[in-house]
C-alpha cells in the first residue's frame, strides 16, 4: 500500500481528509464523514514504511523528538496536501488533509456581500472562526485572493504549513511558513511590520502574545486577518479577553472595540441531498452599539443586536443561518436542530421560513401565465 495510491483515492472520492493509523484500515472523510477502506489493517510497520516515504531526515528527526510533524505535501498531477504526523500507542500515525488547487471565489463558498466590504478596510482585524474542519482556511485563502485581485497591496501571510500557493496579481504576496522560511511564529510577528504590509493573514491566534500582536497590527493601520478555534461570535470575544490577566482585561476590552471589523463564525454542514457540504455562517460586525458593549464587558447583551442588524449592518445569528439553510432545503430541519443552542428560538424561525416560503408558492400559483 503506498501512499501516493491512498491519496489518489481520497482525491477520486472528493474527501478532504485521510486517516492513517496502525491496527485501523485506511479511513476517508468524505462529505463529513469518515468511510473505512476495504483493505487489509495497517500495521506499524505498514506506518513506518509510509512516513519514511515522505519526511526528510531531519523531519524524521523532529519526530522522534517532539512526537509530531506538520508539513505540506505535492503529488504531480494528484494534488496538494497538508499532513501531520503524530504518535499513537507508540506507533506513528497520520492525519492528512486535501488542499484545493483552485481557490473558490466568494460566490463558490456562499459567502455574502458583507465580507467583500470587510475586506475593503484599510486596517482593523477581521476574526474567521469555527471548530477543525469547519472550512477556515479556506475562507482565509478566498479572502486572500480577493484583496489580490482588487488592492494594490503588500499582503503577508504567516502560516504553519503553507497550504494554497498565491500567485502575485495585483498585489505582491509574501507566504512565510514556520519551521521553513521561519523558525518560530512568535519571533515572526516582531518581524512583518518592518516588512511594509498592508494585509497581514496571521492564521490561528494561540496565546496572549499572537492575539496581543493581532491587536498591535489592526491598531497601527493594518488590515489584520486571523482565526480562532471558538464557535460562536460572542464565545470569540469572551475568549479573546479571557486569555489576559484581569488587571489588563479593561485595556484589551478598549482596544478590541476599536479596532475589530468583523467576526464571522463558520460550520461545515452536509446537504441534505447528501452530496457535498454547504456553509453555514453567524456574522457579528461592530456597530457603534456593540463597540460600546464591548468596552462596557456587556458581550452578553450583543446577540439580540445580531438578531435585528441583518438589513442594516448584515449581520447574522447561527440560528438565522440555519434556519435559512433549511427553508432553501440546503439542510434538513432535523439536522439544523441537532446543531442549534437555542432550539426554541430556531423552531419559531423555521416555522416562519416555512410559511414564507409556502406563501411564496401560493403567490407564484396565482399569478396570471403569459
Amino acid at each position: 500500500m503506498e501512499l501516493t495510491a491512498l491519496l489518489a483515492e481520497l482525491c477520486r472520492l472528493g474527501g478532504s481528509d485521510l486517516h492513517l493509523v496502525s491496527g485501523s484500515v485506511p479511513r476517508f472523510r468524505v462529505d463529513g464523514y469518515l468511510r473505512p477502506m476495504e483493505s487489509p489493517k495497517l500495521t506499524s510497520q505498514d506506518m513506518s514504511r509510509l512516513t519514511e516515504s515522505l519526511l526528510t531526515e531531519v523531519q524524521h528527526h523532529q519526530v522522534t523528538q517532539t512526537g509530531e510533524w506538520d508539513g505540506a505535501y505535492s503529488v504531480p498531477a494528484i494534488g496538494r496536501f497538508r499532513i501531520h504526523v503524530y504518535t499513537q500507542r507508540g506507533s506513528l500515525a497520520m492525519a492528512i488533509r486535501t488542499v484545493s488547487g483552485k481557490i473558490p471565489t466568494f460566490e463558490e463558498l456562499g459567502l455574502p456581500p458583507i465580507v467583500e466590504e470587510l475586506m475593503r478596510k484599510p486596517q482593523g482585524l477581521i476574526l474567521v472562526t469555527g471548530p477543525t474542519g469547519s472550512g477556515k482556511s479556506t475562507t482565509l485563502a478566498s479572502m486572500l485572493d480577493r484583496v489580490n485581485e482588487e488592492r494594490h497591496a503588500h499582503i503577508i501571510s504567516l502560516e504553519d504549513p503553507i497550504e494554497i500557493l498565491h500567485s502575485h496579481k495585483k498585489s505582491l504576496v509574501s507566504q512565510m511558513e514556520v519551521g521553513s522560511d521561519i523558525r518560530e511564529f512568535q519571533a515572526a510577528l516582531k518581524g512583518i511590520l518592518r516588512q511594509d504590509p498592508d494585509v497581514v493573514f496571521l492564521g490561528e491566534l494561540r496565546d496572549l502574545e499572537t492575539i496581543q500582536a493581532a491587536l498591535t497590527m489592526a491598531e497601527t493601520g493594518h488590515l489584520t486577518v486571523a482565526t480562532l478555534h471558538t464557535n460562536s461570535a460572542i464565545h470569540t470575544l469572551t475568549r479573546l479577553v479571557s486569555v489576559f490577566p484581569p488587571h489588563h482585561q479593561q485595556e484589551i476590552r478598549i482596544q478590541l472595540s476599536m479596532v475589530l471589523e468583523g467576526i464571522l463564525a463558520q460550520r461545515l454542514l452536509p446537504r441534505s441531498e447528501g452530496k457535498g457540504r454547504v456553509l453555514a455562517l453567524e456574522i457579528l460586525i461592530p456597530s457603534p452599539a456593540i463597540r460600546n458593549l464591548i468596552r462596557e464587558d456587556k458581550i452578553h447583551q450583543m446577540y439580540s443586536m445580531m438578531q435585528t442588524g441583518q438589513a442594516q449592518y448584515g449581520m447574522q445569528t447561527m440560528n438565522q443561518a440555519l434556519a435559512d439553510l433549511a427553508g432553501q432545503g440546503m439542510i434538513s430541519s432535523k439536522l439544523a436542530m441537532g446543531l442549534t443552542t437555542l432550539p426554541e428560538e430556531l423552531s419559531k424561525l423555521l416555522d416562519r421560513t416555512g410559511r414564507d416560503r409556502l406563501g411564496a408558492m401560493s403567490l407564484a400559483r396565482l399569478r396570471p401565465r403569459m
